[in-house]
């Protein structure tokens, strides 16, 4: 047995299988995710996710700054407040944590790289849903999509370049859209959570937002076990305005991310999320994975099912080289 095809001749040095990767992680593709949080003096370390941390509005500057020295791509920033109300009044305010951090961080960017930020309200209510409640405790959809709307205004005028929509009310992206180009604020860009599964991997998250969640999001967030409708969101989505599209989680749902890439008109991102993060980390801090092997081939991954550009919490780290 003597074969003429070898593919093991594509793989044998370093320098060889560099040459002929089919799929990079470039900076430029890596989103980091910032959380600031209200009434801390310094930086709070995150138990579950190591390494990172709620940032106060001084530390936020050196963390943007950071980022658009390694050549990130943008920062998708996430407000935690002091107070917290039923309608989630914090969001609206141009005093409310997260639009100050807007106005802070896309100071100290400049044009370095595209600052962003999440447009839900789960952060802001005391009972930590996504939107207003009714009489009978359930997400009343309409009357949500009318707090998105002044969210919407509110985070481009503090400015926001990308509004990153991330509740899963039906019609949120036309309304915020319309809410927006009313306003005359045509040039901000929405980010539409298209395909976002109620996940067992927001664990940690949930931690580093003080999520006051009593139940679960079922409701309104994607059934794990289905394909064809991440699919149909996405493409509602598209229909309705959105510039880009996001599949979250990542990596239980790169099937998912494969066809809304094939398919899609505009850019399709992923969102690795906080438990991919923290089950890597914890795994390498007990010797069981080689920590920054897996940290690529994780993101990696996404790229390769289709991901034009990745939320992860390692991109500075990626950026840099650290983990190669």
């Amino acid at each position: 047995m003597n074969p003429v095809i070898r593919p093991r001749r594509l793989r044998t040095t370093a320098a060889m299988r560099r040459l002929v990767a089919e799929t990079r992680i470039h900076p430029a593709q890596l989103i980091l995710p910032v959380f600031v949080r209200e009434g801390i003096a310094e930086p709070a370390p995150i138990g579950s996710m190591p390494g990172v941390v709620q940032h106060t509005l001084d530390s936020l500057k050196g963390a943007v700054a950071d980022a658009a020295a390694a050549g990130l791509g943008g920062v998708m920033l996430f407000g935690i407040p002091s107070t917290r109300d039923a309608v989630g009044s914090g969001a609206t305010g141009a005093d409310g944590i997260l639009n100050r951090a807007t106005e802070v961080a896309v100071a100290e960017a400049g044009d370095a790289l595209v600052v962003q930020t999440d447009l839900c309200l789960d952060e802001f209510t005391d009972h930590g849903h996504c939107g207003v409640l009714d009489a009978r405790g359930r997400v009343d959809n309409d009357a949500t999509l009318e707090r998105y709307r002044d969210m919407a205004v509110a985070q481009a005028q503090a400015g926001s370049q990308l509004l990153g929509l991330s509740g899963m009310m039906d019609g949120q992206v036309a309304a915020v859209r319309e809410a927006l180009d009313a306003a005359g604020l045509t040039d901000t860009a929405i980010l539409a959570y298209a395909a976002k599964y109620a996940s067992a991997f927001y664990g940690p998250f949930r931690e580093a937002v003080d999520s006051q969640l009593v139940g679960d999001r079922r409701t309104y967030q994607q059934d794990p076990a289905n394909r064809i409708e991440g699919l149909r969101e996405a493409a509602l989505d598209e229909a309705e305005g959105a510039d880009v599209l996001m599949v979250k989680p990542a990596m239980s749902y790169l099937d998912v991310l494969d066809d809304v890439a094939a398919t899609a008109q505009v850019p399709v991102w992923a969102y690795q999320v906080s438990g991919e993060y923290a089950m890597i980390e914890a795994a390498a801090a007990n010797g069981w994975i080689d920590r920054d092997r897996a940290i690529r081939e994780s993101v990696t991954g996404i790229l390769r099912a289709g991901a034009g550009a990745v939320l992860t919490y390692w991109a500075l780290e990626l950026a840099t080289g650290a983990a190669s």
